[in-house]
């Protein structure tokens, strides 16, 4: 891909994976809906009314973490990387996008615990290091290591040769 007289080696939008579709989500929420009330109603027929408001403020709690969960899911991580820069983009709902720019030349990619859950990917320069990709899973963070590896040494090749 070229864009003006500098060719693109990388280009990438990371987003998070989703668990649910809007459909699942309804159908997971009805049922929880339907298993508060009918429990709900079983604990009124007894005489222990305050259980019942209790199974709905649990179902309400319920449905606002998945709300929140959908929320987040709107992240995204924009990396693009020429011979001259490497370019990253963060946007989070709520948020101004955050944009980064490191020189290819000099730019660090370190990738901490590969196969486990708390590793992190780091593009780093200088003393500032960027952390991109905390949402995908060990897999996916390795395979965008490699990628990223791969797209900097070609840029570096071209600036230098």
């Amino acid at each position: 891909m070229q864009t003006g007289a500098s060719t693109v080696y990388f280009d990438a939008t990371l987003t998070p994976n989703t668990a649910l579709s809007p459909k699942a989500f309804l159908v997971v929420m009805s049922l929880v809906g339907a298993m508060s009330f009918v429990g709900g109603m079983m604990f009124l027929s007894i005489g222990a009314f305050p259980v019942f408001g209790w199974f709905g403020l649990d179902a309400l709690a319920i449905w606002f973490a998945f709300r929140m969960n959908f929320r987040n899911l709107k992240e995204q991580t924009q990396v693009h990387v020429t011979a001259e820069n490497i370019r990253l983009t963060h946007g989070r709902p709520g948020s101004e996008p955050r944009e980064a720019t490191l020189p290819t030349a000099f730019t660090r990619i370190s990738l901490d615990y590969p196969d486990r859950k708390p590793s992190e990917l780091r593009l780093a320069h200088g003393q500032t290091a960027y952390v991109i990709g905390r949402f995908l899973t060990p897999r996916e963070r390795k395979s965008l290591f490699r990628a990223l590896e791969t797209a900097v040494a070609n840029a570096r090749a071209e600036r230098y040769a």
